[in-house]
C-alpha cells in the first residue's frame, strides 16, 4: 500500500484544518491517515479511481504538498487525462520533461 507524505501542512484556520481533513477522510482512495512529527502520511490504495486521484490533485495543489508522488498512480486507464501536459498539476507531478522525446545525435542528422 503507497504512503504519501504531506510535509508540514500549514493551515490558515481551524476551519482550513477541518475541511482538509474532511476530503481525506471522504477520499475512498485514503485507508489511513496518520501523523508523525510534522508529517501526515496518507496511506492509499494501490490503484485509485479518476475521482480518488482527481481530489488528491487538488488537495496536494492548495495545501503545497509534494505532486510528484501522485506519478505512480498513472495507468493505462488514466493517462489520457492525468498525462495532459496542459493540466495545471502535469509539471508538479511528471516534471518538465515528461512525455517529450528526446533528440538524439542521430535525430539532429
Amino acid at each position: 500500500m503507497p504512503i504519501l507524505e504531506c510535509r508540514r501542512v500549514v493551515f490558515f484556520s481551524q476551519g482550513d484544518e477541518a475541511a482538509f481533513f474532511s476530503q481525506l477522510q471522504a477520499n475512498k482512495g485514503v485507508r489511513k491517515v496518520e501523523g508523525v512529527g510534522d508529517t501526515l502520511l496518507l496511506h492509499v490504495a494501490t490503484s485509485l479511481s479518476d475521482r480518488s486521484l482527481r481530489e488528491l490533485l487538488g488537495a496536494f495543489r492548495r495545501y503545497k504538498v509534494r505532486m510528484d508522488q501522485l506519478a505512480q498512480f498513472s495507468s493505462v486507464r488514466n493517462r489520457d487525462w492525468f498525462e495532459n501536459p496542459r493540466a495545471y498539476w502535469f509539471t508538479s507531478v511528471f516534471g518538465r520533461g515528461h512525455g517529450r522525446k528526446r533528440r538524439t545525435p542521430k535525430d539532429a542528422v
